[in-house]
C-alpha cells in the first residue's frame, strides 16, 4: 500500500490537565515522509517533506539546487507514493545533466551539519548572484502580511506543525503561500509555483515563519527575491550572505517589532 499523500492525518492522545483531568481526543497531525529524488535516474537526495504540491517543491528544488537556471529545463516531473514515502522523479534538459553530476559529486547533506574536505566547503559557500531588484514595500506592508499571513496557513492552523513561505505584495497583500514541515521546502514550493506559474516578486518581497539560516538567503538570493522577511531571528552567516548578494534582511518580525538588517 503507497503512502496516503494527504498532509495530515487524525490521531489519538490522552489530553491531561493541570489538575490531573484525563480525558481522550483527536487531532490533526502534520504528516512527514521521506520524498526521495531522482533527477534523470540518478538518485540525487532524500528529503523530509509534506506530501503536498509536490510539483511545486520539484520545480523549486531543482531552482534552488542551481540544477535549472529556469523552469523551462525541466522537461517531465513524477511523482509515486510507494511504501513508507515516495519518489520524486525530475527530468531536466541535457545540457543541465553535468551540473547534476558535479552537484551529486560534491552535495552536502542538510541533515549533518557536516563538511568534509576543502571542495565540500567550497560548494556549500558558492557565490550568489546579486539580487538587482528592490523591494517598494516599506514596514507599514511587511506588518500588514504578518497580520494576514495566518489566514494563508490552513496546514498550521490544523496541526500548529508547519511552516509557511509567502509571496507578498509591494502593498503587504498576501499573493500565493505554500506550507511544509520543513522550512526549507516550504520555500521551494513558493519558489517552484511562483516558476511554474509566472509570477515575479513585483517590488515585493518574501515572508517565511522561520528562523533565518544561510540556505533561506541563498534560496531567496537565487530566485532574485528583493528583500527575506523572517519572523525568527537569523544566523551571523545568513546576514553576511544576505549583504554579500545585496539582499535586504528583516528578522524578528512581529506584530509590534521587526529588526531592519540594512539600518
Amino acid at each position: 500500500m503507497g503512502l496516503d499523500p494527504k498532509p495530515t492525518r487524525s490521531v489519538g492522545f490522552a489530553e491531561v490537565s493541570s489538575q490531573g483531568a484525563r480525558q481522550p481526543i483527536v487531532r490533526d497531525v502534520a504528516v512527514e515522509c521521506p520524498i526521495a529524488i531522482e533527477i534523470n535516474g540518478i538518485g540525487y537526495a532524500v528529503m523530509m517533506a509534506s506530501p503536498a504540491d509536490i510539483e511545486d517543491f520539484a520545480a523549486g528544488f531543482a531552482l534552488s539546487e542551481r540544477i535549472v537556471e529556469a523552469v523551462g529545463d525541466l522537461v517531465a516531473i513524477d511523482s509515486h507514493a510507494i511504501d513508507g514515502g515516495m519518489i520524486l522523479r525530475i527530468t531536466v534538459a541535457a545540457h543541465c545533466l553535468p551540473r547534476v553530476f558535479d552537484r551529486v559529486r560534491h552535495r552536502v547533506s542538510e541533515s549533518s551539519c557536516g563538511l568534509c574536505g576543502i571542495e565540500n566547503l567550497e560548494q556549500a559557500l558558492r557565490p550568489l548572484p546579486v539580487v538587482t531588484e528592490h523591494s517598494l514595500a516599506d514596514h507599514a506592508a511587511i506588518f500588514r502580511a504578518l497580520d494576514g499571513l495566518r489566514a494563508h496557513q490552513p496546514l498550521s492552523r490544523a496541526t500548529g506543525a508547519v511552516h509557511a513561505a509567502a509571496l507578498v505584495g509591494a502593498d503587504g497583500t498576501i499573493r500565493l503561500a505554500r506550507e511544509d514541515v520543513g522550512r526549507h521546502n516550504a520555500f521551494d514550493k513558493l519558489i517552484g509555483a511562483m516558476a511554474r506559474g509566472g509570477l515575479a516578486w513585483g517590488g515585493g518581497f518574501a515572508l517565511l515563519s522561520a528562523r533565518c539560516s544561510y540556505e533561506l538567503v541563498e534560496k531567496a538570493a537565487l530566485a532574485g527575491c528583493p528583500m527575506l522577511v523572517t519572523i525568527s531571528a537569523p544566523t551571523n552567516l545568513a546576514i553576511e550572505r544576505a549583504r554579500d548578494a545585496g539582499l535586504r534582511l528583516i528578522v524578528l518580525a512581529r506584530s509590534d517589532s521587526l529588526l531592519d538588517c540594512g539600518d
